[in-house]
C-alpha cells in the first residue's frame, strides 16, 4: 500500500501524531492520558511512516535505535522512583520542584519523569516490533 498519496501524506500525518502524543503525555497528570497512551500514539505514527516510506527512513527519523530509547526510558523511570529513596521517603513517592523559567513558574515532578520514561519504553518497544515486522514483510 505504497501509493503516491500515502507516501506524500505520511510524513505530515506522522508529525501531527507525534505532536499529539507529546500533548497526551504532558496532560496525563490532570486528565486522561500519560506516558503509555502517548507512547502508543507515537509508535503508531512511526509504524505508519514505515509502511508508507520503508524502514530505513524511520530509523533515520528516530535518530537512536528503538531499543536504546526503551532502555533509556526504563532507566529514567527507575531513577524517578529511586530519587524519593534518596530523600528518605518510600519508593515512587512523588516529589515536586517549582523552578522559574522565563519568568514563569514551571512544575517539575518525579511522576512527570516517570511518565516520560514509560513513554520512551513504549515507543522503543513497539517501534522495534513494528520495524522488525516491516523489514520481514519487505524480504
Amino acid at each position: 500500500m505504497r501509493t503516491i498519496i500515502f507516501r506524500f501524506t505520511a510524513p505530515y500525518l506522522t508529525s501531527l501524531m507525534v505532536l499529539f502524543s507529546i500533548f497526551v503525555l504532558l496532560r496525563g497528570h490532570n486528565e486522561p492520558g500519560g506516558g503509555f497512551i502517548g507512547g502508543l500514539i507515537a509508535a503508531s505514527a512511526f509504524a505508519i511512516y514505515g509502511i508508507a516510506c520503508g524502514v530505513a527512513p524511520v530509523r533515520r527519523a528516530l535518530y537512536f535505535h528503538p531499543m536504546t530509547l526503551a532502555g533509556g526510558g526504563l532507566i529514567l523511570a527507575v531513577l524517578s522512583g529511586v530519587l524519593s529513596i534518596v530523600f528518605g521517603i518510600e519508593f515512587l513517592t512523588g516529589l515536586w520542584a517549582f523552578p522559574t523559567f522565563l519568568g514563569t513558574e514551571v512544575a517539575l515532578s518525579t511522576p512527570l519523569f516517570f511518565d516520560i520514561g514509560v513513554y520512551l519504553v513504549v515507543v522503543g518497544a513497539i517501534s522495534t516490533i513494528a520495524l522488525a515486522l516491516e523489514e520481514r514483510e519487505d524480504d
